[in-house]
């Protein structure tokens, strides 16, 4: 992980997505550096709202998308 990490909003979904795989794998390891974990819970909870965000953002324009084409 780098210490310049972009800001959550300028990521791509894939990208905040692989981050938050990243930050993942590091807390999952036994040699996660205790000093850093509430750095990357911070920093995973900002990915996951955006990612979830997004998520939302797009079911809702789908679901207006299907909607006009039924009519």
């Amino acid at each position: 992980m780098s210490d310049a990490l972009k800001p959550v909003k300028e990521l791509t979904y894939n990208e905040a997505f692989a981050e938050l795989d990243g930050i993942l794998r590091l807390m999952q390891n036994d040699q996660c550096d205790i000093d850093r974990l509430a750095a990357l819970t911070r920093r995973a909870t900002e990915l996951i709202a955006e990612c979830r965000s997004r998520l939302t953002a797009t079911d809702e324009e789908l679901k207006t998308i299907l909607a006009e084409l039924e009519n």
